[in-house]
């Protein structure tokens, strides 16, 4: 399934988005996990030092690898040029798949070595010099968004995504990827406010979004809480002298974590395993041509110089039972 972490910088997202992966593969569950965000950090909470960190390949570097692998025999798609980020599957297409190897994989994903097992990590790659004053960063995330379009992934695999920071998620179609969206919120007026603007933007897209309350130090701030978000909070976290070591490059044994988080942890887990259980990938599907029609409209028919709503195939839905290429 796939998981999204959201919420305002600073809120901790990242952090909890490397102990649920740091979690899940301790239980054994394949993982892919993605850093998504602006600031690459999901590395460094896995354990990566600096070296490693900066090594790990970007994906935006290898979108031409991506788009070309992706787009297989689809008869629909003229070239690999022709593929935008938005760009959905159709009959002829490769899909990715959690447990298997492939170019994708090869290119842009790396080994983390974890409590318990390897998990695989994939990172946009970092804002650079040379991208200031001309480039979106936006544009970077479009590899993830090709990715997550033609990946297909089933119960017990596992797809952990550390988003972009505020709503800077709704910049693309790719918030309408997930089975279920955890969005960290601190007991503040800041943090309650992206919860807010979050609910609004996604309330059309039946988005499943639960609230991760994080650096809850009293009663208070856990009334302030529930009073602000109501029955979309599903747990608190707080103060971890675990995840404080892990911060100065010093983490212990992952079943040392306090047992008030690892609980937490394993309700954010058993309620992904619940979402799953909602999936409809007809409408997956639906929104994901919905985003892609939006984008050749406003800017893909533009650049590419054809009609990109030629590349949807009105047959096609992603699916576990899809059917790969010959």
């Amino acid at each position: 399934m796939k998981i999204a972490f959201v919420g305002k910088g600073g809120s901790g997202k990242t952090t909890l988005s490397a102990l649920f992966v740091r979690h899940l593969a301790a239980a054994g569950a394949p993982v892919i996990a993605v850093d998504a965000d602006i600031n690459q950090h999901l590395g460094a909470a896995l354990g990566l030092d600096e070296a490693q960190a900066a090594a790990l390949p970007a994906m935006g570097d290898h979108l031409p690898l991506i788009k070309d692998y992706l787009r297989g025999s689809n008869p629909r798609i003229a070239s690999a040029d022709a593929m935008i980020k938005t760009t959905p599957p159709g009959e002829g297409s490769r899909l990715l798949r959690v447990c298997e190897d492939n170019p994708v994989y090869e290119a842009c994903a790396r080994p983390v070595e974890l409590d318990g097992g390897a998990v695989r990590l994939m990172v946009t790659g970092a804002f650079t010099d040379a991208d200031l004053g001309v480039a979106c960063y936006h544009s970077k995330t479009g590899a993830v968004e090709l990715c997550l379009n033609h990946l297909v992934d089933g119960r017990d695999e596992y797809v952990v995504v550390d988003m972009t920071a505020g709503s800077d998620s709704f910049a693309s179609g790719m918030f309408t990827r997930f089975d279920i969206t955890f969005l960290v919120a601190e007991p503040t007026r800041r943090g309650v406010s992206v919860y807010r603007q979050y609910k609004e933007y996604a309330r059309d897209y039946g988005i499943a979004l639960k609230v991760v309350g994080n650096k809850v130090q009293s009663r208070d701030d856990l009334d302030y809480l529930r009073a602000e978000v109501g029955d979309d909070l599903l747990v608190t976290v707080g103060h971890s002298d675990w995840v404080r070591a892990m911060e100065k490059g010093r983490p212990s044994r992952f079943d040392l974590l306090e047992e008030p988080n690892r609980d937490a942890l394993r309700l954010l887990h058993t309620t992904a395993d619940a979402a799953y259980e909602q999936r409809d990938p007809e409408r997956y599907t639906r929104q994901m041509v919905h985003f892609h029609l939006k984008n050749a409209d406003a800017w893909g028919n533009e650049r590419t110089g054809a009609d990109l709503a030629a590349q949807v195939d009105p047959g096609f839905v992603l699916g576990e039972a899809v059917s790969e290429p010959a």
